[in-house]
């Protein structure tokens, strides 16, 4: 499992709010270029998602399902395609949040997408690439919400 974590000078309802909107995700990410809820309905445990993403020239969809939803402490979904558990924990700190991004295999992704993983397109390392992505991620949501 990999996590990043950072304080954020927001009241955690300020944060949750970012978090939990992923038609925004775009705006921080350096992959996923944003989602929208499936059947226009969101927010809550058991909805799902389609995230779009870009590495280079490559451009992908995946569809998610939300397995936690503990406003404002906890968001935690499920992504079909890789087989990898994304989530979120929010903790109040001295009028601020500390923001935990994280993520975990929860089993082998199917051959199709193996076999795009070990040819490089999605970056020799592609488990590196990620937690600095998560990374960058906390950081704009970060200054996305010190600015709200």
């Amino acid at each position: 499992m990999d996590e990043e974590c950072l304080r954020i000078d927001a009241p955690p309802r300020i944060v949750w709010e970012l978090v939990t909107d992923i038609t925004r995700y775009g705006e921080w990410s350096p992959e996923n270029v944003g989602g929208h809820w499936l059947a226009g309905v969101g927010g809550h445990l058991g909805a799902s998602f389609r995230g779009l993403n870009r590495h280079g020239l490559l451009h992908w969809a995946t569809t998610c399902t939300v397995v936690e939803w503990e406003r404002p402490r906890r968001f935690t979904f499920e992504v079909g395609l890789s087989r990898m558990r994304w989530g979120y924990r929010l903790a109040p700190e001295c009028g601020g949040t500390i923001l935990c991004e994280w993520r975990e295999h929860i089993g082998a992704p199917p051959a199709p997408v193996l076999a795009l993983l070990s040819t490089g397109f999605l970056g020799r390392d592609r488990e590196g690439l990620m937690v600095e992505g998560m990374r960058r991620t906390l950081r704009g949501i970060k200054e996305a919400a010190e600015r709200a």
